[in-house]
């Protein structure tokens, strides 16, 4: 497909910042192809160590392509955005990074690993002794510009949209997204392989993708906050073989979400002999974090479903 426009690796910026001058104007039904960096910003690459995960510069991290000027945009209006197609690298990494993650207090030291995977077929991935886990690319952050003069760090998702790390942003699916400022100013990045809900461990299969994008505008839709439609089913069809499941039980939320994937990551070290950390770094882009019940006070139970075609 020819697109209208294109968004090359070098027009990407850092941060949010509503006075950041657009790259591309583009008028509601064109297309856009974008070819944003990855989520390291080029700070990791195919022949990255565990030396290269302590030594990242987070002031060049997440960085996005864009801004994209949509005209007629204004505050009070909704943009559109139906993601088309996503063309993967066949490369990726995942990381524990100290400090960061939902088990920080657990995993302190650093961990990378390093995954190729077929971009063309996108069968499942490799990972160490016969697991292998099924792909799906997204963009982990989409979004628009916050009308808050900026700066604004990338890293925490906001009203506007920015790192969801929602995993069915991927093809097919009609993001609408709220404008704050004239144009919406749209940008893309962070894109995965695939990743499990709640990216426990902090990052995802983190992969240079491109993808192409439509947009189109609706007037005075006045979102409180994002919502998106998708194509069909989002269980990835990783039901087949049914799931090993975990839970966390008490009145914090968070404590319960750590005792749920911390529960998981013990199963899972035990069962195949793998290293904890190891484990941990595979929940993050297989498994799946859900709330099961938030009404029967004041004990709220939450789910870690990991799929068992991972390893059989």
């Amino acid at each position: 497909m020819v697109h209208n426009h294109t968004i090359h690796n070098h027009q990407c910026h850092f941060g949010w910042d509503n006075s950041n001058k657009p790259v591309v104007k583009a008028k509601p039904g064109e297309t856009i192809e974008f070819h944003p960096v990855d989520s390291s910003g080029g700070q990791l690459n195919p022949k990255s160590t565990v030396a290269d995960v302590v030594a990242l510069d987070f002031a060049k991290v997440n960085p996005v392509a864009g801004p994209v000027f949509i005209d007629g945009a204004e505050p009070g209006d909704a943009i559109k955005v139906t993601l088309l197609d996503f063309t993967p690298s066949g490369w990726g990494w995942t990381a524990n990074i100290p400090g960061f993650g939902l088990l920080a207090d657990t995993f302190k030291e650093p961990a990378l690993h390093i995954w190729t995977y077929d971009k063309i077929a996108l069968t499942p991935a490799a990972y160490g002794p016969g697991g292998k886990v099924p792909l799906k690319p997204f963009c982990g952050t989409i979004g628009l510009a916050p009308a808050e003069a900026g700066p604004h760090s990338i890293v925490p998702p906001r009203r506007m949209g920015g790192n969801m790390d929602i995993r069915d942003m991927s093809a097919g699916t009609e993001l609408y997204l709220p404008v704050e400022v004239a144009g919406g100013l749209f940008s893309v990045g962070d894109t995965h392989a695939t990743q499990g809900d709640g990216e426990v461990c902090g990052t995802a299969i983190e992969s240079p993708c491109s993808l192409a994008a439509r947009f189109d505008l609706i007037k005075g839709a006045n979102l409180k906050f994002p919502r998106f439609t998708t194509p069909g089913p989002v269980t990835r069809h990783l039901d087949g073989k049914g799931y090993e499941a975990t839970t966390g039980i008490g009145p914090d939320l968070m404590e319960a979400s750590k005792a749920a994937v911390l529960g998981m990551v013990e199963l899972l070290s035990r069962r195949y002999r793998m290293s904890e950390i190891d484990a941990y770094l595979l929940c993050s882009v297989a498994g799946d974090l859900r709330i099961s019940e938030i009404v029967d006070m004041p004990n709220w139970v939450v789910s870690f479903y990991f799929p068992r075609c991972v390893f059989e």
